[in-house]
Order: structure tokens, then sequence, then C-alpha cells
């Protein structure tokens, strides 16, 4: 049985380590797994893991930005000194540890998930050599110039997306790099469980931090709620900007309306998707949107800005949600208002989401990676 390895920061909670979870469970009967993770974040990984899916920790240090933030903040010199010390330190086992894990490995296929251990994988690999990809590069070329320059020595890359792949293919070839670059979109477990639609619950689901435009949310939902008064909004995740957002929710006194809920297991989530009509994205930048995906499984229509690119290639007007251009707030919450009065168009844009998840199935996942991996 041959190996495969990847290559994780950490196993907590985010859109890249729950592809990696899922990933390894798909291939675990095929495949020998084993996941080098820098981080230990939690006690345990975020997402379950089958028992014969080996985990092995590469540091006992953990990311001091919030700590570095703080002392910064409160001008806490002596303190943020050996902050300094410790940030230096974990950023040399960083690197260090991944480094001598690669050349130490004994896998037939490593696959790496950040640019960051792309360069590293390239360098060091003895084996076969996959990138994945799990971010949009909005146009950004910096961005796109460092990761092309980590495919160099890599065999494969995956994109999540069709146009992502097209796209790279091309500047892969203008560049003359031997990287294949490979389509395989993500996954979902298809819930035999749909939402009855009979309620006004607004759901949003994903790490708490600034490009989620979390903020930007409350602003609709407040113009939203304005109108309609039997209105609540659920919004699963935690991260940095939990305190900014509590603060914004009780000065527009919106606490017994919107509900910060922190981390949810999967199973915890499926049924406050069963239990919502609508999920909200306000994202400014967005890879893939694979809870867009997970929505629209329990039969749940979604509304995004349309500055989240990964949601423009799930997301059809008028079929199984909405895209918003310019970021218009006014525009989200006019549109959820209608939706919210007219079911029969809510019962309809359900019905597509629905037969929009089964596009990216379990099933249909495994062939293409069984098909990249040989």
């Amino acid at each position: 049985m041959k190996k495969i390895t990847f290559l994780a920061l950490h196993l907590g909670y985010g859109g890249i380590e729950k592809c990696i979870s899922n990933v390894a469970n798909l291939l675990s009967n095929d495949y020998k797994i084993e996941i080098l993770t820098t981080y230990k974040l939690y006690d345990k990984e975020a997402y379950p893991l089958n028992k014969n899916i080996e985990v092995k920790y590469l540091t006992n240090v953990v990311p001091n930005r919030k700590e570095l933030r703080y002392d910064l903040k409160h001008l806490k010199i002596i303190s943020l000194v050996k902050e300094i010390f410790k940030a230096i330190k974990v950023l040399y086992l960083k690197k260090k540890t991944m480094k001598d894990a690669i050349i130490n490995s004994d896998s037939d296929i490593i696959i790496s998930s950040r640019i960051y251990f792309n360069k590293i994988l390239s360098k060091y690999g003895k084996c076969k050599k996959i990138a994945w990809e799990h971010n949009h590069h909005h146009n950004d070329k910096k961005y796109i110039k460092s990761f092309i320059s980590s495919c160099k020595n890599i065999d494969k890359v995956v994109l999540v997306s069709r146009e992502l792949k097209e796209y790279y293919k091309k500047l892969f070839n203008e560049q003359n790099i031997k990287c294949e670059a490979v389509y395989i979109p993500n996954f979902v477990e298809i819930s035999n469980k749909r939402s009855k639609l009979d309620n006004n619950n607004l759901i949003c689901v994903g790490r708490l931090s600034k490009e989620k435009g979390i903020l930007d949310l409350i602003n609709v939902f407040k113009i939203v709620e304005m109108e309609e008064g039997n209105v609540k909004l659920n919004i699963i995740g935690d991260g940095l900007e939990y305190q900014n957002i509590k603060k914004k929710i009780i000065g527009l006194n919106l606490t017994r309306k919107i509900k910060l809920l922190g981390y949810k297991n999967t199973d915890e989530i499926n049924k406050y998707y069963q239990e919502s009509c609508l999920y909200l994205m306000t994202s400014y930048t967005e890879s893939f949107g694979l809870v867009l995906v997970e929505a629209m499984s329990c039969g749940i229509p979604c509304l995004a800005f349309d500055s989240a690119d990964g949601a423009n290639y799930i997301i059809k007007n008028d079929y199984n949600g909405y895209l918003i251009k310019n970021r218009n707030e006014h525009e989200m919450a006019n549109i959820i208002l209608k939706l919210l009065k007219d079911r029969k168009k809510l019962k309809e844009l359900s019905d597509n989401a629905y037969d929009t998840s089964k596009k990216y199935s379990k099933e249909n996942t495994k062939k293409y990676w069984l098909d990249l991996l040989g």
C-alpha cells in the first residue's frame, strides 16, 4: 500500500484544515495516510480523522501573534521583548522541523497545502510532489508570482476550480514550468435532511477575521431587522474579530437577534443549517466557499458579495442564490426581505441549491483524487 503524507500548518478550525481532514479520510482505505502538522492548537484535531491515519506534530510551540499585538498595544516592553524572541523561535522551528521531516520522509507522495510548504517540498522532496492550492489569487501579482515560483519543482498542483486550473496552466506554459495543473473540487457530505424553510433564521459560518466581513454582515442584518422584526442571525465560528463583532452587536441593540455561537462540530452546524432559510456570505475574499456547498446540501439558498471570488463558482443568480455587486449592503438586505416574503421562490432556490451540492459529492471527488494519485 502506497503512503501519502499531507503537510499541514495545524489541524485546528479552518477551511484548509477541514479539506485536509476530509481528503485524508477519503483516501485512508486506499493508501497509508500520514499528516505532518507544525502546530498543535488543541488537545485533539478539530475535524475527526479515521483511526488508521497517523498524525505527527512537529513542534511544541504555537504562534504568539495575539500576545505580540497585546504587548505592543499596551507598551509592555519587557514582555514584548520576550514575545519577539519566542516568535523568532516559532518561525525557526516552523521551517526546520518541516524541512527535516520532508528530507527523512519515506512516503511515495507528499501533498503540500500552502505556498510556504510548497517551497520546502520543492527543494527537499524526493518523491512525487503535489501542491494543493486552496486560495484565490484575487489578481494579487505578488501572490501569483510567489505561488508560481513555489511550483517550479512540483509535479502537479491541485486547483479547486476549473477557472483557476486554466489560469495557472496558461502561466505555467508561458514560463516553461513543468508542473501540471489539475482540477479537483472540494466535497461535502450530502445531507439526508433538508431545511423546511419554515422560519426566518439566517446563518453564517466561518472564522471571525476581517476578511470575512462580519461587521458588514451585521449592517445588512440591521437593515433587514428594521423592516422585518421576526428575523434572527446565527454566526458560527470564532477568531480575532470576536470582540469587535460583539461590541457592534451590542451597540446596535441586536443581542436578542444575533447569536455568536462560537465553534461547533459538523453535526451541530448541520442542525443549524437545517433550522435556517438563508445563508449569508459577506467575505471580502474567498478561495472556494466550501461553506456555501455545505449550506446548499441542506437546501439552503445562498447570498454573497461577488468580491468573494469562490462564491462566483458556486452561486448562480436567481438559480440557487444571489451574488451582490459592489458589496452593496442595501441590495443584499432587499433580496433577503423579498425572499422572506416569497416562500415559493425560496423553495425553488432551495431545490436548485440542493441539486448544486450534488456536484461536490464525496464519490465524485474521490474519483478525481484516485486518478491523480495513480
